[in-house]
Parts: structure tokens; C-alpha cells; sequence
């Protein structure tokens, strides 16, 4: 399957995304709170695009079931965007005067480009890291015992549940159903997921 082996050849940077400072840290619980809260706004402004991209890609969908997954897919989308709400709540930070930070907004803005300017099965390719990884990362995470007071018990849980992984599962499928394995497919997908490492780096060192 085509999302198996894009996955599989961009392994070592799914290793490097696990073994992250700041992915440790929520690991561990010793990530510093405004290190979160940072990360908390900066990940809502990039699932809106997300949610955004969801939309063109339905729009560009052939098929009445491919569109109506998307959709779907943009309704998970929507509600992850209820529980930032509720993170942002927990930690002090005001949705609405976020801006960007750089590797933020290179993320975004690579993740519109390619909707609005490629076909359905590059978006879905496009898309598929950020789904897959978080699964993963949570799901690793989730091995060990998460004490009932961690601070970032809830993230760990969201990632790690049946519904984020049967969501990672149905952006893939999409992926295996609309691309091919082309060079542009295989750079878009490692491209993805060297920018959500910039993520995590972005939110280590609080970059704006």
C-alpha cells in the first residue's frame, strides 16, 4: 500500500519526531507550561488550514464517497479544534490573538498551496503525516502508565484513542485510493513531516 511505504521510507524521521525534546517532555510531563501553551495556539491556527484543506479536497473529490470521508474527516478536524479550545482555557492562552510563528505558518501555507494547486490524492498524501504521526506518537506515549495528575494526560489520551487512529486510517486509505507513487507524492510526504519536526522544534525554543 502506498501510505506503508511512504511511511516506511520516512521512518527515521518518524523516530526523530518521537525522540524529540518536546515530545519527551509531554512524555514525561517535564515539558514547561509555556512551552505547551505556545504549542496549544499555534496547533489551532494550523487546524484550521487543516480543516480548510479538508474542504478543497472534498471539492476536488470525484467520487461521492471519497467527498463525503473528507468531510468527515473535516468534522474530526472540528471537533480536535473543541479540545484546543479547552486546553487553550486550562493554560491562559487567547485563541483569537494568536499569530503565527514561522515554521507554523510554512506548514500552513505549504499545506493550502497544495490543496488549491494539486489533485485530490497529493492533498490526501499531503495531509496523511500529521494524522498518522500524532496516532503514533500518542499510541507510544500510551505505553507507559500515565499517572492520573500528568499534566498533559488528556493530549496523550486524544492520540493514543480508536477514534484518532480509525481517522489516520481513513486520510491513508485516501491516499491509497486517489495517489500514485511518484517523486512529487514521495517529496510531498516527507516534506509534511519534516515540517511537523519544525513544529515541535518551533514550540521547544517558543519561536516567533
Amino acid at each position: 500500500m502506498l501510505s506503508q511505504q511512504l511511511w516506511k521510507d520516512n521512518y527515521s524521521l518518524v523516530q526523530a519526531c518521537l525522540n524529540h525534546p518536546f515530545v519527551q517532555g509531554i512524555a514525561t510531563g517535564n515539558l514547561p507550561p509555556e512551552n505547551f501553551a505556545f504549542y496549544v495556539g499555534q496547533d489551532a491556527f494550523f487546524l484550521e488550514s487543516f480543516a480548510r484543506a479538508y474542504s478543497i479536497a472534498a471539492a476536488k473529490t470525484p467520487d461521492w464517497e471519497g467527498f463525503s470521508t473528507f468531510h468527515q474527516l473535516g468534522n474530526g478536524v472540528l471537533e480536535e479544534l473543541r479540545l484546543h479550545e479547552t486546553y487553550a482555557r486550562q493554560w491562559g492562552v487567547n485563541l483569537k490573538t494568536i499569530q503565527p510563528a514561522p515554521a507554523t505558518r510554512r506548514y500552513t501555507d505549504f499545506l493550502l498551496a497544495t490543496a488549491w494547486s494539486q489533485d485530490v490524492g497529493v492533498i490526501a498524501v499531503a495531509m496523511s503525516p500529521c494524522m498518522r504521526l500524532y496516532a503514533f506518537l500518542g499510541q507510544q506515549l500510551a505505553k507507559n502508565d500515565i499517572p492520573p495528575h500528568h499534566p498533559y494526560r488528556n493530549w496523550i489520551e486524544t492520540y493514543s484513542s480508536p477514534l484518532f487512529e480509525n481517522l489516520a486510517q481513513e486520510i491513508e486509505a485516501l491516499s491509497d485510493r486517489y495517489a500514485n507513487l511518484t517523486e512529487p507524492v514521495k517529496s510531498t510526504y516527507s516534506y509534511a513531516l519534516f515540517c511537523e519536526q519544525e513544529f515541535f522544534t518551533s514550540a521547544l525554543i517558543i519561536e516567533s
